[in-house]
């Protein structure tokens, strides 16, 4: 038994941090990634992408005035809010999450950059 308590503790050690620990001033770097098609703060408008504010907890696809793909359409149909476990999937790889998005890009592969990314929009309500 105390094997199992042993090895489930190691376990843990190796667990990847979780959205809520990311560091929003490390995430506004980040966004850099993001800014070419998306704005955030104040005065954000819808460009190539929509614009982000409030978007951790937002229905998927519903900014008004915004052109979602058909695909993206059905993502937010199918799902009632962006949550940061959602956003930890679809930015590691939004094009795989939802098949058929206008989305082109390829995604922020490392843990930790997209958790501090989700902090920074945390930060944008």
């Amino acid at each position: 038994m105390r094997r199992i308590a042993i090895l489930a503790l190691a376990a843990t050690a190796f667990v990847l941090p979780a959205a809520a620990d990311g560091d929003a001033e490390k995430g506004k770097a980040a966004f850099a990634k993001c800014a070419a098609c998306h704005e955030i703060g104040a005065g954000a408008s819808n460009k190539i992408g929509p614009e982000l504010n409030g978007v951790v907890g937002r229905k998927p696809a519903s900014v008004e005035g915004f052109s979602y793909s058909s695909a993206m359409t059905a993502y937010g149909e199918a799902n009632p809010a962006w949550t940061e476990e959602l956003l930890m999937t679809y930015l590691e790889n939004p094009l795989k999450v939802v098949k058929g998005t206008k989305m082109a890009f390829a995604g922020i592969k490392k843990p930790e950059e997209r958790a501090n990314v989700i902090a920074y929009l945390k930060s944008n309500p």
